[in-house]
């Protein structure tokens, strides 16, 4: 029995199985995401999902979905199945449904009469190529195999409708065929290991709904085109192997590169290897340079989820050389993104300021792991410099540094925190001024930086920047401590503080370099346990506010109002783990074990095998947002590594 398992006799229950989603992608960039039953619940499902650059730079659907038809005794049974209105599902080949496994990959199992048909699939590693494995396990006769390909050719974010523009003209190729509905569009390849015949059949398939996008209040009615069907006999025991691609592929090498894909697969068979798998699939190879999703299916890359989720992703397993590519393809972009933000004022050029004060911190996650510091400055010491002379200079309306030695963000119209999301235009959680996480890792960055410096024996900068982490701790506790609350405020403007109790200020307890003591960190923690903490992360904004809301569902504008006012966000589990491990040592493993663990039976809810972006902040903290958060998993897995290290030390 597989480690990932599903109750069987719920898999026709549409309940229990379109609330459970597959997100697979690979090194391409390409995703393929759908049910564990494949019928498409949002507009960002589809079989064959790739980045076209000449575009418009996004993700964009080509192959939205394929419906097996199984043919005996002139008898169709079509294994398909497309939602529509007033809750009717047509066809309804879920109800042939016996078996779902996820090891090595993904298998759905169909019986229909004495005919029992199993269907694998998985992307190709480095290409733009979706590979389906059909194999007749059992037939008392001839049996054909009938496959209807729906496409859509379409930005993520879209919907099709039907039109006149489509490209209807249909080219064949070596077993099988090529088509695109624009021009501008790759060609797509459909192809076989065997001879299919293809009969072209233009249709369009109307109105087929979206019900994960009806509630979150987007447009959720497509149609969907078929630019004809395939069919071929198949044989007991016989397997055959479809591929869908951008490029054209040899057909007779189609069986072995199916076969050769499997071995490369992490297997699903522990919570360590699932979070190893989910892991790598956030990693995208383009020419030189790799890059880091932040979420599947809808976020792209940033540089703050990048920076924030590295660590975790690449060092938690030991791999130097991914951090390394990652870093380096990375800083070009940091850097004039930061140059065109100091010359622009209020320049959009830059998500956050505090972007290259997570680069900071995720290298010195690195040099911790590494603990060559001098080597690490020779290399980087130029770019940090760069780095925090820009900050401290001031970038437009961004951020400054005040002569009491913190960042002082001016600008109020524009969210320059993680805490991003907007209303009408303007920041849903407004937060500007003094911002206590910004100082943290302004602090941390600082300080970081003259000892390596120090160890580098680059006094010049040494002396410039030494004397700046003592004047900043000294103003940090100033503004941002109330010994009677025992909590850091979330933000100081105008000598005003706001003391919501927010989990931001965790990130001065979690810094290796911290502004506070030991005293306030407990003090600190135990605010955060008793009021934020819950057993999927921490929440956004305490219960006891009035403002907290408890339950992130409702169009876009509804989910961004409470995005932040309540709502559960594991990744930053990582900093509690950190802060509550480096107070507690030995005595606080029980905790923070108890909470990693209560993240393995997420292992097979809403995205398989990973874990989601975000949680209600009422229990019983339902997941929601993107299925597959890099972040979350990234801290997953650094919390792991926190656990294993206290457990030797003393």
């Amino acid at each position: 029995m597989s480690y990932l398992n599903f109750d069987k006799t719920r898999l026709i229950n549409l309940s229990y199985s379109l609330n459970r989603e597959l997100i697979r992608s690979n090194r391409a960039g390409s995703y393929a995401c759908t049910t564990i039953i494949a019928s498409n619940t949002r507009k960002y499902h589809g079989l064959l999902v790739c980045p076209i650059e000449h575009l418009d730079g996004g993700h964009h659907v080509l192959l939205s979905g394929l419906h097996e038809t199984v043919i005996q005794h002139d008898q169709a049974f079509n294994l398909g199945i497309h939602k529509y209105a007033g809750d009717y599902y047509n066809p309804r080949g879920h109800k042939y449904l016996r078996d779902f496994k996820l090891e090595p990959i993904p298998e759905l199992i169909y019986r229909v009469g004495g005919v029992i048909l199993s269907k694998e699939s998985m992307l190709a590693q480095h290409e733009e190529r979706l590979l389906i494995r059909y194999t007749l396990l059992e037939a008392h006769s001839p049996t054909l195999l009938q496959l209807k390909p729906f496409l859509v050719f379409r930005n993520i974010h879209a919907i099709s409708n039907a039109n006149n523009d489509v490209i209807t003209k249909v080219l064949k190729v070596k077993k099988g065929i090529k088509t695109r509905m624009y021009r501008g569009y790759p060609f797509l390849y459909m192809q076989f290991s065997k001879d299919a015949g293809f009969f072209g059949q233009q249709d369009w398939n109307y109105n087929v709904e979206y019900l994960q996008e009806q509630k979150r209040g987007y447009e959720y009615k497509e149609d969907l085109y078929m630019p004809g069907y395939f069919e071929l006999p198949l044989k007991k025991g016989e397997s055959v192997v479809f591929s869908a691609g951008t490029k054209e592929i040899d057909p007779s090498a189609l069986k072995r590169k199916f076969r050769n894909e499997i071995k490369k697969r992490i297997p699903r068979n522990t919570f360590h290897n699932c979070l190893l798998n989910s892991a790598q699939q956030f990693f995208v190879n383009k020419g030189k340079k790799t890059g880091i999703m932040a979420g599947f299916p809808w976020h792209g890359k940033r540089l703050r989820d990048t920076f924030g989720a590295l660590p975790g992703l690449t060092l938690a397993a030991g791999d130097k050389k991914t951090f390394r590519s990652v870093l380096d393809s990375s800083l070009d972009e940091l850097q004039k993104n930061i140059k065109n933000a100091a010359g622009k004022s209020g320049s959009h050029k830059i998500n956050g300021v505090d972007e290259p004060l997570w680069f900071i911190w995720a290298l010195q996650q690195y040099t911790h792991h590494t603990g060559n510091r001098a080597l690490v400055w020779k290399r980087y010491g130029n770019k940090i410099k760069s780095i925090l002379s820009l900050l401290r200079d001031g970038m437009g309306n961004m951020v400054v540094m005040h002569d009491n030695g913190l960042l002082f963000c001016a600008e109020q119209n524009i969210p320059r925190t993680w805490m991003d999301g907007v209303i009408d235009g303007l920041p849903a959680t407004p937060r500007s001024g003094y911002i206590v996480e910004i100082n943290a890792l302004w602090y941390n960055a600082v300080r970081f930086s003259v000892n390596l410096a120090e160890v580098a024996g680059d006094m010049p900068f040494v002396k410039k920047w030494d004397k700046i982490p003592a004047r900043s701790a000294e103003s940090f506790v100033r503004l941002f401590w109330d010994e009677e609350r025992g909590y850091l405020a979330d933000y100081v403007r105008d000598d005003v503080a706001d003391w919501s109790v927010r989990p931001n200020q965790v990130m001065a307890a979690s810094m290796p370099c911290s502004p506070v003591d030991d005293d306030k960190k407990q003090k600190m923690l135990q605010v955060i346990t008793s009021e934020l903490l819950t057993p999927k992360g921490l929440r956004t904004l305490a219960p006891k506010n009035p403002a907290f809301k408890g339950i992130y569902e409702g169009d876009e504008q509804a989910r961004n109002s409470v995005a932040h006012q309540g709502t559960v966000y594991p990744w930053l589990l990582g900093h509690y783990a950190e802060a509550w491990l480096r107070l507690y040592k030995k005595s606080g493993l029980d905790n923070i074990k108890r909470l990693f663990d209560g993240f393995e039976e997420d292992m097979q809810v809403h995205g398989i095998g990973t874990v989601s972006e975000l949680y209600d902040g009422d229990p019983p903290h339902y997941p929601g947002g993107a299925l597959s958060y890099a972040w979350n998993v990234a801290e997953l897995l650094r919390i792991e590594q926190l656990i294993l290290y206290y457990q030797t030390v003393s």
